[in-house]
């Protein structure tokens, strides 16, 4: 009888053994995002937290331009052309860092980017992608209105056509991540062909982009509503390839990926700040990680956590594949933030009074994540999405 293979050690760190379902280009990617983020946000962002500020962003855009993160898994146009997992775990470890940083590099590459390599001609693409890319200017997205976030369909930012073929824009955008800071946004209206979106110079006359002050939920991140009066555009700054919520929703389902995996960093964090913890905080004589009541905690978090990655990662290897649907899409948002914020809290418990200090990352985690839960669409209509998919009936009216 031929003797058992001899089982590899158990690793707390990886307790599925995941890191097996990844190849060595992907290891290497992780490695580089998770050394970059350790060496310029971990040791600043509990500072840029609590004084609400992303202090020299444009100089972290063009760093994080040099390692191949925004827009990497676009081909052409100096984007890295990255896989699927690959820009995942980038995403996964920029948000263990940050949620902000997390989503300045999603807006740039998953929405306002996308937007222009899915839709746009070849000259907006060569004029704007490879700066993008390299971090030189800085996009955002305007999709969300002051009143009408889930409903985007009754967006009332216009655009009309003057004479010559050119067009003006008016309306309101909301909640927009680095509007402030971005040299060109994606903007979309309604017209009398439908909803088309249009690639905006920032510097354009009437536009203008207040930052939004007094936030409570990712402070490290530039957030602004932008303004448009009577901002005139050229003909060609309709992105050509697309009329219609197809073009919007589609680069939100490409975002809403990255932060499947980004919402397990932010549990992740926390969860290895509660295991420290837990084995060196000393209660009753002996470290409160030998109780069985935090040891059940521990325990349950792992679980979720790991659950979550991979589920990340079953996703990724289908978006790899073009196999990856917006309904599966939601399924990961859904699961993987309701339970990044569980993590999150119970982690908290663990810490104790310590759990609401910016000396650990756990509280500012748990505040970043209300905003994820409910940005790129909020819970409800996640499940909605589900729902409709499971019976086949449409919930939404």
């Amino acid at each position: 009888m031929a003797a058992s293979p001899k089982l590899p050690a158990f690793d707390p760190a990886d307790p599925l053994g995941i890191d097996d379902l990844l190849e060595p280009e992907d290891l290497a990617v992780r490695d580089t995002v998770r050394g970059w983020a350790a060496d310029r946000v971990l040791p600043y962002v509990a500072d840029w937290y609590e004084k609400g500020e992303l202090p020299g962003i444009r100089e972290l855009a063009r760093e994080l331009g040099g390692i191949g993160a925004l827009g990497m898994s676009l081909e052409g146009y100096g984007c890295a052309g990255a896989s699927a997992v690959q820009y995942g775990l980038a995403c996964l470890e920029l948000e263990a860092a940050d949620s902000g940083i997390r989503s300045l590099v999603s807006v740039q590459g998953s929405l306002a980017m996308y937007a222009i390599h899915r839709f746009g001609s070849e000259e907006q693409k060569e004029a704007w992608l490879p700066r993008m890319a390299a971090g030189e200017v800085i996009g955002c997205f305007g999709l969300t209105e002051p009143d009408h976030g889930s409903d985007p369909a009754n967006m009332r930012t216009r655009a009309k056509r003057v004479a010559g073929g050119d067009w003006v824009l008016n309306g309101r955008k909301m909640w927009i991540t680095n509007g402030s800071v971005a040299g060109v946004a994606v903007v979309w209206a309604q017209t009398e062909e439908g909803i088309r979106g249009f690639v905006v110079p920032t510097d354009s006359a009437g536009f203008s982009a207040p930052e939004i002050k007094h936030k409570w939920s990712l402070r490290a991140s530039v957030t602004s509503e932008l303004v448009m009066d009577d901002v005139r555009l050229p003909a060609d700054a309709v992105l050509p390839e697309v009329t219609g919520l197809r073009g919007p929703l589609s680069c939100l389902s490409h975002a809403r990926y990255g932060i499947v995996w980004g919402s397990m960093g932010a549990a992740r964090s926390s969860f290895e700040a509660a295991v420290e913890y837990a084995k060196s905080r000393e209660q009753f004589g002996r470290p409160i990680g030998g109780f069985q009541l935090t040891q059940a905690k521990l325990a349950d978090m792992a679980v979720e956590l790991h659950k979550g990655i991979l589920l990340a990662h079953h996703l990724g290897r289908r978006m790899d594949a073009g196999r990856l649907r917006p309904e599966q899409v939601s399924f990961g948002k859904l699961n993987n933030v309701r339970e990044a914020i569980d993590i999150c809290r119970t982690a908290r418990t663990i810490l104790g009074a310590n759990g609401i200090s910016l000396e650990y990352p756990v509280m500012r985690h748990a505040t970043n994540l209300e905003s994820v839960l409910t940005y790129e669409g909020t819970v409800e209509m996640h499940q909605l999405v589900l729902g409709k998919a499971l019976t086949g009936l449409d919930a939404f009216r």
